[in-house]
């Protein structure tokens, strides 16, 4: 049994647990910038963070980016971001789970529409972003980072 719920303050070390698993080159932060900036996230209206618990262990987390738009009626858009599932459990339903849970969170917000962005090349990565619903085709993403 999984529950789909919004990222509480003891969450913290479960979540942080699960990012080393999608980036395990980032480095362990040992000032608490990480735990503020988790504190942060989670006392912004606009922004939500995710979880699926499982047997009383986080499996899975996203972020839920809403964002205002004065555009499409001041409909707002959403971006998600920082998809993962514990990687044990990848391929057995969880990730459509918290992925199916995250975008009724943006519909119920009154997004008309939702983007994420992968640096995954994987093939498998693309089907599921499919399989959840995204099409690869409706736009084309350009990233710019700081040199």
């Amino acid at each position: 049994m999984t529950q789909f719920r919004e990222a509480r303050p003891g969450d913290f070390e479960q979540i942080m647990r699960l990012y080393r698993q999608l980036h395990p080159e980032d480095p362990v932060l040992h000032d608490g910038s990480d735990a503020s900036v988790f504190a942060q996230i989670r006392d912004s209206p606009g922004l939500r963070l995710f979880v699926l618990e499982a047997d009383g262990a986080i499996v899975a987390t996203t972020h839920l980016n809403l964002i205002p738009n004065l555009t499409r009626s001041a409909s707002p858009y959403a971006v998600i971001e920082n998809v993962v599932v514990e990687e044990t459990l990848r391929k057995t339903g969880l990730g459509k789970q918290i992925m199916a849970g995250t975008l009724q969170a943006a519909w119920d917000a009154g997004c008309y529409k939702a983007m994420l962005l992968t640096g995954s090349r994987a093939p498998a990565t693309h089907a599921f972003y499919r399989a959840c619903g995204f099409s690869p085709d409706a736009k084309t993403a350009y990233l710019a980072r700081p040199s």
